[in-house]
């Protein structure tokens, strides 16, 4: 029994509540109630003492279970039967005893599961039997299930706020209107260091934290995502969090304490941390990049400049590092620019002196607060004098040296966009000067360095932009004064410097490599060009376009012009391709490629013949059709016998091989004579025509008469 009592005793104190609450109310009437589980044992009886001894005395006692077997028909085993309030008066009971009684009983349970507790019963004398009773009863049973569930939803709500508050990866405070810890969860301990035991009931131990808290106690003010950093007591490493605080307040709006927590943002803070570094740091060398330099000069610009103020940029260039690449591959170039790194680390160690990689081979140093131009220079001499010792790479020990151009602040520039143009002007015009050393900027410099920045900058948009035209230079028969071919030759059109010839920008795409598309744009334009001329109705004649070395070494350099081929549907036969001797120096590789080009179907000739190294052995075995007699040797056929010597020999060669002949740069009568004697009779130069543009140059083939008539086509 008192085990059943136990079980029940969250639902007994509810009941008497109310029990005694209606007792109250119906005071003066001997009721007697009569509370059972749902098995109809009596749990409880309260009220009239002398209905409870004249009930006691028939046996029926607090642990009486009623059955229906032994104490007949009664309300208590109908209700649990039916499940439904009932009222049994005089006769209706079994017993005689109960024969002068009025028993009424309504069944109560969680409203929430349907789930049966037991009966609540009114017993009291007949002659004060009234249905009301029953209607009362059924009112404060009501009350009782509601405030049964509360308590249960209440129970579930306090354990799932414990299971939220204490598996939640934040910390969680709760304080009373004294800011007073109230509840404090495992993550809270783990954060702050503090144990539950020893906080609860006192204020906040991170003091930070505490200043909000009453902060938001004295005026109800709400804190979001204040970032803090946490330092264990246990000695871990520091945490990061972001802190809330906000007030609870009761059903008035009154404050009644209030609820912090930590949000745990330690691996987010380290990941942007890195993230951070790695967006401002070379990923191969661990220096400072470009967007950290530029970032930080511009701090000191803004904050660190006073009317005294010095800065020094330091441009610095690898020397040759292309042929260590090329040599060595590109991951042990990789290793020499973290050794290289290092070295320039270890001549600038001081706080006001910053090391950053470019990219590439190119690296920078900034000083600043130095107290004059001689520190920096100081500086440039320490690293060039670094670079004396050997770089140890893979098992070879080899030495490598470096150019380096300085500007300073103010004189040089007062951004750091100037600056770092001036320094890499000066460091430009180190390497002109034989590389190994530092320049100094110096204003009003001739426009060489500047033009050249800006040519290579503007190559590409160029391209982009259309800026690029190729002219025609007529080759002749000398014989019959007839246009027997053009070679075509690439222009400029620069927006601010005007036509620039190939010298001017020619070298630069070489060393960039733009000369590649580039070079496939001359071809592509030439080949649509004598097309269009074709079209026209002019007779077909060849078309040469100089390839240069970088699209000779390309590896689809085949594939690439047979797509050209197709796509300007020139017949391979009028297209012809100059190159140089030097690009036919690896023997094998150049017979692989040339036979690869005449098989389908072009010309090729040999430019500045005579210059290089050609060995004439291979002359025929690289399927050469003609030879072009250099414009030096030319020049100067009619002043000097050995130029003379030397085009005669060159003419008489290729007839003896077989092989055609043309000479370029035929500028006068005595020259043409010298070459037509000795049987050279294709030519070009400017005795004859200059190179000229698409439109003139048609318009000089149809003064030549050189439109094909209808029976011709």
């Amino acid at each position: 029994m008192n085990l059943k009592r136990a079980e029940y005793e969250e639902i007994l104190s509810v009941i008497d509540f109310f029990v005694h609450r209606m007792l109250e109310l119906m005071k003066g009437l001997p009721l007697l109630i009569l509370i059972s589980d749902e098995n109809g044992c009596i749990l409880e009886m309260a009220g009239d003492e002398t209905i409870k001894n004249v009930v006691q005395q028939s046996g029926i006692r607090v642990g009486l279970i009623f059955s229906e077997r032994e104490a007949g028909t009664n309300s208590i085993n109908l209700v649990l039967d039916h499940r439904e309030p009932i009222q049994l008066v005089g006769g209706e009971h079994y017993y005689e005893f109960l024969g002068s009684s009025a028993c009424y009983s309504v069944p109560f349970q969680y409203a929430d599961l349907s789930n049966l507790l037991g009966t609540i019963t009114i017993m009291t004398t007949i002659d004060q039997h009234n249905p009301f009773l029953l209607a009362m009863l059924c009112t404060v049973v009501d009350s009782i299930e509601r405030e049964l569930l509360l308590k249960k939803q209440n129970r579930r709500l306090h354990i799932l706020n414990q299971v939220v508050i204490e598996t939640t990866r934040n910390g969680i405070i709760i304080t009373d209107r004294d800011g007073n810890v109230t509840e404090f969860n495992k993550f809270a301990e783990i954060l702050t260091g503090a144990k539950k035991q020893d906080v609860l009931y006192q204020p906040i131990p991170d003091a930070k934290a505490n200043d909000f808290i009453q902060q938001v106690l004295r005026t109800g003010k709400e804190y979001e995502d204040m970032e803090f950093i946490l330092r264990p007591r246990s000695g871990q490493d520091e945490l990061v969090y972001l802190f809330d605080a906000f007030p609870i307040r009761d059903g008035n709006l009154q404050i009644m304490g209030a609820f912090a927590q930590f949000r745990d943002i330690t691996e987010r803070y380290r990941t942007q941390k890195q993230i951070n570094y790695l967006a401002y740091h070379d990923d191969l060398t661990g220096l400072p990049n470009r967007r950290f330099f530029t970032a930080h000069f511009d701090e000191l610009l803004r904050h660190g400049v006073n009317g005294d103020s010095i800065f020094a940029v330091m441009f610095l260039d690898l020397d040759s590092f292309k042929k260590i690449n090329d040599t060595l591959g590109h991951n042990n170039g990789d290793v020499l620019l973290k050794l290289v790194a290092e070295r320039l680390k270890s001549c600038c160690r001081a706080a006001d002196q910053l090391v950053s990689r470019m990219g590439g081979d190119e690296f920078t140093v900034l000083l600043h607060n130095i107290a004059s131009q001689a520190e920096a220079i100081d500086v440039a001499e320490r690293i060039i004098s670094v670079f004396e010792k050997p770089f140890a790479v893979d098992g070879y020990e080899f030495y490598i040296t470096a150019s380096i151009g300085i500007a300073f602040y103010p004189q040089d520039g007062t951004n750091v966009e100037m600056l770092m143009k001036n320094a890499d002007i000066a460091l430009y015009r180190m390497k002109d000067d034989g590389k190994n050393n530092y320049n100094v900027f110096k204003p009003n410099p001739d426009s060489g360095g500047i033009e050249r920045l800006t040519l290579e900058n503007s190559i590409r948009k160029a391209l982009q932009a259309g800026e690029f035209e190729l002219y025609y230079e007529p080759q002749i028969d000398a014989l019959t004064g007839e246009v027997i071919g053009t070679e075509a030759l690439v222009r400029w059109n620069h927006p601010t410097l005007g036509l620039l010839p190939p010298a001017r920008f020619i070298p630069i795409a070489q060393e960039t490599g733009l000369i590649v598309p580039l070079g496939e744009w001359v071809l592509r334009t030439a080949c649509l060009q004598h097309q269009i001329w074709r079209e026209k109705g002019f007779a077909p004649m060849s078309v040469s376009v100089n390839l240069s070395s970088r699209q000779f070494q390309k590896h689809d350099l085949v594939e690439r012009i047979k797509e050209i081929l197709v796509e300007t549907r020139i017949e391979p036969q009028y297209l012809e391709l100059e190159i140089t001797e030097s690009m036919t120096m690896n023997v094998d590789g150049a017979i692989e490629v040339l036979g690869k080009l005449k098989q389908l179907g072009l010309q090729l000739c040999i430019d500045d013949f005579g210059t290089g190294y050609s060995n004439l052995y291979y002359l025929k075995l690289f399927s050469i059709d003609r030879l072009k007699i250099v414009r030096s040797f030319v020049r100067d056929i009619m002043t000097d016998s050995t130029d003379a010597d030397i085009v005669a020999t060159i003419i008489a060669m290729s007839h003896k091989l077989g092989i055609g002949v043309i000479a370029e740069g035929v500028e006068d009568k005595d020259q043409l004579d010298f070459l037509h004697s000795h049987s050279c009779h294709e030519v070009q130069g400017f005795y004859y025509h200059q190179p000229l543009p698409a439109a003139q140059f048609e318009r000089l083939l149809r003064k030549r008469g050189a439109v094909k008539t209808n029976s011709q086509r």
